[in-house]
């Protein structure tokens, strides 16, 4: 899980901000809230976050994205770290942008972090945070590693170390080196932390090609329900010499694809597509939607043919499911959850996720949206919402609405946050100059005397 996200000098986020999952003494939705028996710490399952345009939402997800790809892919050799600092002060270009995760492991709780510029890792730090005691498991600095006493003793790591490059973080290069001790913080960023942009038509879809999967019989069972016109998912299998791929693509397959092993992949126009290998032969299908016609039969439908929504729906429907699992541990993070989908059906989505919400689940849902019907304490906590504000000087500030006094659990927030008191909304001075447009071209008008 994550308990707490801090980013400076990131794009617009020019000054420290923190963003923090841990749950105030707030006692409305109590009972979904997960608890940590062993810190005796409640943590929020989801939270949303509000804002104006260009307020710093969207670079709060991209931080993560960032944070996401480093810490997994890694950098090449020869490539400067692809960090975006606040470019509206001459001297924050120069200046290392900061990260810092809190995070639930199995129990456990770590802090890792690390501060970069475009050259190098100027720093980087793993502290594992016992009940009444924390551990500096490494702390690189001034170019060496700073073991914990436990760990000094492993040679390995300390070879492991020698072969981190200036760009290139410790935590990174330890997992490709094969050493155990630091993975199971890896993996969270691997294959926990989950992302999902408004134009993502990549997403993990190869479920739907299984009709045995658990979550194939669902998204089945729960998409006639949502308004989509559609039936039912299904594959198509299609001969691979007419797979609409280029001869290259065509090639690499037919040398990278392994046995029982699939490969997703997604065309120009949405279109997707499982390629595998069964007994030696390559096998194409494609996904496609069953519409009911008047008399009963069904009729086929591309996934390029569907509207926006339900594609988008398609995108977002088994993240939701995969979070509402029981033994689920993943976070997904979804920018713009509310795009191309009907306020109503949105909250549908967060209401099934909330079903399965409790003091033992171990999933969260973040999001960043404009969609104010959400806005509603009887839907989200105070605690849970969240709102971007952008300063005169272009820097962007994170700050949830706990943390306005007035703001009380039985008050019509929705009504507060429009009226401008929470911030976060566009301040449009458009209004003004077209009525002065306007007004100039009646005085105009009465000269010529039109």
């Amino acid at each position: 899980m994550l308990i707490k996200f801090t980013v400076k000098n990131w794009m617009s986020f020019r000054n420290q901000n923190s963003f923090s999952m841990i749950a105030t003494r707030e006692k409305q939705h109590r009972a979904r809230l997960p608890f940590i028996e062993k810190y005796k710490t409640n943590i929020l399952p989801i939270a949303a976050i509000y804002g104006g345009n260009a307020s710093g939402k969207t670079n709060f997800f991209k931080a993560l994205v960032f944070a996401k790809k480093l810490i997994v892919t890694g950098t090449q050799p020869d490539n400067s770290i692809p960090v975006e600092s606040f470019l509206l002060d001459v001297q924050d270009k120069d200046n290392p942008t900061h990260f810092l995760f809190e995070l639930l492991i199995d129990d456990i709780i770590y802090e890792y972090s690390f501060v970069a510029t475009r050259k190098s890792v100027v720093e980087e730090k793993l502290v594992k945070v016992n009940s009444s005691s924390e551990t500096v498991l490494y702390h690189r600095l001034n170019g060496n590693p700073n073991f914990d006493t436990s760990l000094a003793k492993d040679q390995f790591l300390d070879f492991a170390f020698k072969g981190t490059r200036d760009n290139q973080l410790f935590l990174n290069n330890s997992v490709s080196q094969k050493v155990e001790t630091f993975k199971p913080i890896y993996n969270w960023f691997k294959d926990n932390l989950m992302l999902i942009g408004p134009d993502y038509r990549l997403a993990s879809f190869e479920h739907f090609f299984d009709e045995e999967n658990d979550l194939y019989a669902k998204m089945n069972k729960i998409l006639p329900q949502l308004d989509t016109g559609i039936n039912n998912l299904a594959t198509q299998e299609i001969p691979f010499g007419s797979f609409p791929m280029s001869e290259p693509l065509k090639n690499r397959l037919l040398e990278e694809v392994k046995e029982d092993t699939p490969i997703q992949i997604s065309d120009q126009f949405g279109t997707r597509f499982i390629v595998t290998r069964k007994n030696g032969k390559i096998i194409v299908k494609k996904l496609i939607a069953h519409h009911l016609k008047s008399d009963g039969s069904t009729a086929i439908f591309e996934i390029q043919q569907e509207s926006d929504g339900s594609r988008r729906m398609i995108d977002l429907l088994p993240a939701f499911l995969e979070i509402s699992a029981e033994s689920s541990k993943k976070v997904y993070v979804i920018d713009e959850i509310d795009r191309s989908l009907h306020s109503i059906l949105t909250r549908q989505l967060l209401e099934l996720y909330f079903e399965n919400c409790s003091s033992e689940s171990r999933a969260q849902l973040l999001f960043t949206t404009h969609d104010v019907l959400l806005m509603d304490q009887e839907l989200l906590r105070r605690d849970e919402m969240w709102v971007t504000e952008r300063d005169k000087v272009g820097a962007s500030s994170l700050l949830s609405f706990s943390e306005f006094k007035d703001v009380r659990y039985d008050k019509d927030i929705r009504k507060s946050y429009l009226q401008g008191r929470l911030g976060g909304i566009p301040r449009i001075l458009i209004d003004a100059t077209l009525k002065n447009s306007k007004n100039t071209r009646s005085d105009a008008s009465k000269i010529n005397g039109e």
